[in-house]
């Protein structure tokens, strides 16, 4: 197999797959060969914008302004350690939000823990209502949109009673809210804590706009596939009950909602998304996009799927070479090694990032795009609630899911043939990520599905007898460890200073099929390239 370069040194540990021959050093394909193999396919459809350069933070100033913000900090008395008890290195974060803006606000309301032998109470001093400074209404990204088409299902009949309980046949828990007050109802234990930190994101919305979200009552289904299958509801007579969860397909009527790891993956150490999205721009910036490693990257675990086994026969050998670095990711290991080859930020290295699914969608998608890397789509029937508004050939490059190892060793080629073009395509991914999908935008996301699903409510929502009511104290007090600590880094600590970003109309039928057709067209130009390049004679493995 080819070489690799001397100046790449691939930091990672090798897994069964891996042989330890070709590894440590890379070397790029001989341009010569490539432009010869490859035959210039080029773009000339899509516009291409701009790379922008991004420039490092000086570290002398970011050194003084951190020893001087910690001073502020602890002088002006934000800072009460008294409130955690056995809280240590994260005791600073009860500050919360990472706004300058949200700083300046005179009422900050931290947890009040009960202390002792104390049951834990929710404080009734939180504002119930808010006047915002800033009226000034901004343009939800056009993601939002899918609002309208999730819930168009239920716009002639509305939602009646028996049709939310006859979600409940799968539910992990039925949440209703009554005078922004949170109630919840749990029937079964979700995988790992998914329901924690689902509940614990959307009281952060209570949070966030008290007062604006009106009564309703949904059930929440926190396992992975979709389940409210559109062929047993068709006709007439036929309504399907409204179930909450994190990703659907096209073959179903699930309502997609963001996934708990907004607020941290706890089992794996991923903190809560406006962390982490400023850790990996940071990453970006260490690696230049030419200086990076021109393979395509994937870690995770193979175990969960079927498309993950065979993504690992793509692996790099002496014998074959799809332009592939692949790696289990043993998440016991890391546990017990303190999750230190497992940092997202320090994943920005390579020029191509591969997404695959898992046993549905994956929560990793996010986390793949939002690095400047040209993300590798493994084809996927399953969506969340911001990728479908994103295009092949703007936001990704997509890969064929049956022929996956032609595929990827086609798309490294065109991507070091075409580097700049590539580079665009990671860039304008990233900046999607870190604009569109942050974390203001994700809570202005449930806002309005919540305000868009409560109109379709065709009763008034009552608390279950049996149901208890949730607040940020009675979750995050008691709890304690990666769990404690996320919950307290992702906590809203006032309510906002600006409205919800303004909901977009929904598609008109003709404006839906364009766009639809539009992207289809994208993978369908891919397709055809990649077809033209394996029809060469030359090209064996």
């Amino acid at each position: 197999m080819l070489g690799i370069k001397k100046k790449y040194h691939v930091q990672e540990q090798l897994n069964d797959h891996l042989n330890p021959s070709i590894y440590g050093k890379m070397k790029r394909n001989n341009e010569n060969i490539l432009m010869s193999e490859l035959r210039k396919p080029t773009i000339t459809e899509t516009p291409w914008p701009p790379v922008k350069k991004k420039a490092a933070a000086s570290s002398l100033i970011a050194v003084f302004l951190l020893i001087i913000g910690t001073g502020v900090l602890v002088s002006v008395g934000w800072f009460d350690a008294s409130i955690f008890s056995g809280l240590s290195s994260y005791q600073n974060v009860v500050l919360g939000s990472n706004s300058t803006k949200a700083r300046d606000k005179p009422d900050q309301f931290q947890l009040k823990c009960s202390t002792g032998n104390q049951t834990q109470t929710c404080p009734r001093d939180y504002p119930t209502t808010t006047r915002p400074a800033d009226v000034t209404k901004d343009t939800c990204p056009s993601f939002f949109r899918w609002i309208h088409e999730d819930l168009r299902h239920w716009n002639e009949t509305g939602i009646s009673r028996d049709m939310i309980e006859r979600a409940r046949k799968t539910a992990h828990f039925r949440l209703v809210i009554v005078n922004g007050i949170a109630y919840v109802e749990k029937y079964r234990k979700s995988i790992q804590t998914r329901d924690m930190f689902t509940l614990w994101g959307i009281l952060q919305l209570l949070r966030l706009y008290p007062g604006r979200l009106p009564d309703l009552e949904l059930m929440f289904d926190c396992d992975d596939r979709p389940v409210v299958k559109s062929r047993d509801f068709r006709g007439p007579d036929k309504r399907p009950p409204p179930l909450f969860r994190y990703c659907s397909d096209e073959w179903s009527l699930d309502i997609v909602f963001p996934d708990w790891s907004f607020w941290g993956w706890a089992e794996t150490n991923i903190r809560p998304w406006r962390s982490l999205l400023e850790d990996i721009k940071k990453g970006n910036r260490r690696t230049q996009w030419k200086d990076r490693v021109p393979y395509a990257y994937w870690r995770g675990n193979p175990s969960v799927a079927p498309t993950r086994k065979d993504l690992m026969k793509c692996n790099a050998t002496d014998k074959t070479n799809w332009n592939t670095l692949l790696y289990i990711q043993d998440w016991g290991r890391e546990s017990k090694q303190g999750f230190k080859q497992s940092n997202l930020e320090d994943q920005c290295t390579h020029r191509y990032k591969i997404y695959t699914a898992g046993w549905a969608w994956s929560v990793s998608e996010k986390y793949i795009l939002a690095c400047d890397s040209m993300t590798l789509y493994i084809r996927s029937s399953f969506y969340d609630f911001f990728i479908r508004g994103m295009v092949p050939l703007q936001h990704y490059w997509p890969i064929r899911e049956n022929t996956k190892c032609t595929s990827l060793k086609f798309a490294v080629e065109w991507g070091n043939l075409h580097p700049e073009k590539a580079q665009a395509i990671g860039e304008v991914a990233g900046n999607s990520i870190q604009e569109d999908l942050k974390m203001d935008n994700v809570y202005d996301y449930m806002f309005h599905l919540l305000n868009e699903y409560a109109k379709l409510l065709k009763f008034e929502p009552t608390i279950p007898p049996r149901a208890v009511e949730l607040c940020s104290e009675t979750m995050a007090c008691p709890a304690t460890g990666t769990w404690k600590k996320f919950m307290v880094e992702s906590l809203v600590m006032s309510p906002s200073d600006k409205i919800p970003c303004a909901m977009p109309l929904p598609y008109e039928p003709q404006e839906l099929r364009e766009f639809v057709e539009r992207k289809a067209n994208s993978t369908r130009q891919v397709e055809a390239w990649e077809d033209q390049y394996w029809l060469s004679p030359d090209k064996k493995q």
